[in-house]
């Protein structure tokens, strides 16, 4: 499958929690700076084109602290055992947590590309 954006997406390894939409955590599959894609392992019910607030929890050896982002959700896909969400980032409150986390992926990206 071909993926036409304007800006990479970097594979992640965080988690997500959803106020008031989701118990537990989601899987940050892929971000950029424009948007993510989560992963939950059931479907959730997401009133499209509203905004939600999103708590990022980056792995512990990307030495980033967790942070928050504004998200409308763009479309959702269920599989077998999973159910994604694509979202586009409306609001960083955060930024340069957000900005730090994302040169973080791209620096393990260029080093798994390099090594």
């Amino acid at each position: 499958m071909i993926e036409l954006r304007r800006n990479i997406r970097y594979v992640s390894f965080a988690r997500a929690r959803i106020a008031g939409l989701h118990e537990g955590e989601a899987l940050l599959r892929d971000l950029s700076v424009t948007g993510f894609r989560l992963e939950f392992t059931a479907a959730v019910a997401f009133d499209s084109k509203t905004p939600c607030s999103i708590t990022i929890l980056p792995e512990d050896r990307a030495a980033v602290e967790s942070f928050s982002l504004v998200a409308t959700p763009e479309w959702s896909r269920a599989e077998y055992d999973t159910f994604e969400v694509g979202f586009s980032i409306t609001a960083s409150p955060k930024g340069k947590t957000f900005q730090r986390y994302v040169d973080y992926l791209s620096w393990i990206s260029t080093a798994k590309t390099n090594a």
